[in-house]
C-alpha cells in the first residue's frame, strides 16, 4: 500500500467511490434500504460535510499554507483554529460526510458499507503519510496537536 501513498488525490478518491456507490445502488438493487426522512437526511449531511470541508480550506487560506494534499511536506504552518480545534482532518471528515450522505441518497446497504472503506482508505493513503510529514516538519508542536486533538472527530 506505500506505493499508493500521496498519489491519488483525497477528491479523486471521493469521486470513485462516489461512483461505486452509485453504481452499487444501481445493480445491487437487493440491498436497497428505505429510511424515513431520507431525502432530508442525506441534504443535512451532505451540507455539514461540504461545510466541515470549506471551513478546512478556509482556515488553511487564512494562513497561507498548502491545500495540495500529495505535498504535505510543503506546509509552512501547522494550522490549529478554527475548525482545526475540532478535527485534524476536516476536509477529510467532510468528505466523508458527503458520501455518508449520497449513500443514504441512493438508499442501499452497499453503499453505506463503502462509506467505512473511503475512511480507511483515507487513513492509510493519506492521512497516516500526512503525519508522518506534519511530525518531520514541525516536531513536538504536531506531536502536542496531535495529542490534543483527535483525527477525525
Amino acid at each position: 500500500m506505500r506505493v499508493l501513498e500521496l498519489r491519488i488525490p483525497p477528491v479523486a478518491l471521493f469521486l470513485l467511490f462516489g461512483a461505486c456507490m452509485w453504481g452499487a445502488s444501481g445493480y445491487l438493487v437487493f440491498a436497497s434500504l428505505s429510511l424515513p426522512f431520507a431525502g432530508i437526511l442525506s441534504a443535512v449531511i451532505g451540507t455539514t460535510g461540504a461545510a466541515v470541508a470549506v471551513a478546512g480550506v478556509i482556515a488553511f487560506r487564512r494562513h497561507s499554507t498548502t491545500v495540495d494534499p500529495t505535498q504535505p511536506g510543503k506546509a509552512s504552518v501547522l494550522v490549529r483554529s478554527g475548525i482545526y480545534e475540532r478535527t485534524r482532518n476536516p476536509m477529510y471528515l467532510g468528505l466523508a460526510l458527503l458520501l455518508t450522505g449520497w449513500a443514504i441518497y441512493l438508499g442501499n446497504v452497499v453503499s453505506l458499507l463503502l462509506v467505512p472503506a473511503f475512511v480507511i482508505c483515507i487513513n492509510e493513503l493519506q492521512i497516516k503519510p500526512e503525519e508522518r510529514a506534519l511530525g518531520t516538519a514541525f516536531g513536538e508542536d504536531f506531536e502536542d496537536y496531535r495529542a490534543s486533538v483527535r483525527r477525525w472527530l
